[in-house]
């Protein structure tokens, strides 16, 4: 069975949700200091956490939801979360988070069932360290890339998704100078 949370955020504000992953034991050390900026209202991380003392300094930023990874002990929490998030007036959004979600740009079957049995507008993911956002049919996958340790060539990487009334907007930032990531 999928844990569940139900998270009620501010009202009247645009919501900035930090999305991380694949920090092995070792998150850049910029992370925090460009997290902190952000201010997010929540942190996800999509798994691969590695030692759990790497969490607590996101912990002290905000609410921070884990799912483990495949270097994760099953200690380190579920393999998939089911969240709704939602203000009293506006929206409402469903994510399911896990850690391996894509093959390549699509996104794998068992993921996309998962998907669709919680109804999900978000399929959130790490894994490949590779940063990702792509949409099939009405369901959006994005995978923040990776904050921990470099794997040449590719960037290091979180995820910021900010939501309002009437738009949203889902981007990467490069966590060595906090500036958006594009490829």
């Amino acid at each position: 069975m999928t844990p569940s949370r139900d998270i009620a955020l501010p009202s009247h504000e645009p919501i900035r949700i930090a999305v991380i992953s694949d920090t092995h034991s070792q998150a850049h050390p910029d992370a925090i200091r460009h997290l902190t900026k952000i201010a997010p209202h929540l942190i996800l991380h999509a798994g691969d956490i590695g030692d759990a003392k790497v969490l607590e300094p996101f912990e002290a930023l905000a609410e921070t939801l884990a799912v483990r990874g495949n270097i994760d002990g099953k200690d380190a929490g579920p393999n998939v979360v089911a969240l709704t998030l939602h203000d009293n007036d506006a929206y409402e959004l469903r994510i399911v988070m896990t850690h391996i979600a894509l093959y390549g740009p699509r996104i794998r079957k068992n993921a996309l069932q998962l998907a669709h049995e919680h109804q999900a507008h978000l399929l959130v993911c790490g894994h490949s360290h590779v940063p990702f956002l792509g949409q099939e049919g009405k369901l959006i996958a994005f995978n923040p890339g990776s904050i921990g340790p470099r794997r040449p060539p590719l960037p290091i990487t979180f995820g910021l998704l900010e939501f309002a009334p009437g738009h949203s907007i889902i981007r990467h930032i490069d966590c060595e100078t906090g500036e958006p990531w594009l490829p």
